[in-house]
């Protein structure tokens, strides 16, 4: 593992209440970003939180109310519906430029906004959609980022993840439990590599997958996932050592016949180039 690595593995092993989440999103941004520097993107949270006046006296849900006026309507922060998989959705300086993102990104961008301006707001990554949970004195108010930061009810939010899953879903409360940072940070990297693969990006497919492994181990996804980059990028024999530790470690899992055939595959290829 190069420095780089270990540098985010730690930064991801921090407590989470020490984890710098609008660091650690920044930090996933490099992979398209890879001459990115932080602190200008972190400055403009900073902008955004004084310009905000979310930190100014006031009952909590006035305070949220001021921040929501700001960021969606004076900034006019909104979802990115019509070019969903652009891999700028997914980085955090990029949503700052443009003004718009998918869920994950615009909800870290409310909660990094509303720690500066001292409200205590949560991630929530329920089935297919993340949205965010404001922790008031008298009530939690659940938020939609993407879709403008309005408030949720529970029938509302159901609704928003039966339209995103394909099908009707009934949300128990352990959906609205709040994700840790670093699990936001591993959702916001699933979907970077997702776009990366549909999009045929194999070298920042593969970053994605490092960066995966470095905060979660050796997860039997990523090590196949790996492998398959490694392929698609003309690195067969290593593609092949990752597909074959993955098909060691987890002989039982669901994709190991398929496996078992690109791996054949591969090894034939091999064998007829000697």
């Amino acid at each position: 593992m190069d420095a780089g690595l270990r540098a985010f593995r730690d930064l991801l092993r921090s407590p989470d209440a020490a984890l710098d989440l609008g660091r650690a999103a920044l930090a996933v941004a490099a992979i398209e970003h890879p001459d990115l520097e932080p602190a200008e993107s972190l400055a403009r949270l900073d902008g955004f939180a004084r310009a905000s006046g979310a930190a100014r006296a006031g009952s909590d849900r006035a305070r949220l109310d001021r921040l929501r006026a700001h960021l969606f309507e004076t900034l006019g922060f909104r979802g990115n519906a019509g070019d969903y998989y652009d891999p700028r959705n997914s980085c955090l300086n990029d949503v700052l430029d443009r003004r718009t993102g998918i869920p994950i990104t615009l909800s870290v961008l409310t909660m990094e906004v509303g720690r500066r301006a001292g409200l205590t707001i949560d991630g929530v990554g329920l089935p297919g959609h993340f949205v965010v949970a404001a922790r008031l004195a008298a009530e939690t108010i659940l938020l939609d980022p993407f879709g403008g930061g309005g408030a949720l009810a529970r029938r509302e939010a159901e609704a928003l993840v039966a339209r995103a899953v394909g099908r009707p879903v009934t949300l128990k409360d352990e959906h609205f439990a709040p994700a840790t940072k670093a699990q936001i940070v591993v959702r916001m990297l699933r979907n970077l590599h997702g776009v990366y693969r549909r999009n045929g990006e194999w070298d920042k497919a593969l970053a994605a997958v490092d960066r995966l492994l470095a905060a979660e181990g050796e997860a039997p996804a990523h090590l196949r996932d790996r492998g398959t980059a490694l392929v698609h990028l003309g690195r067969v024999h290593h593609g092949a050592a990752e597909w074959e530790r993955y098909l060691v470690r987890y002989p039982k899992a669901r994709d190991a016949a398929q496996v078992r055939d690109e791996l054949r595959r591969v090894r034939q290829s091999l064998a007829e180039r000697n």
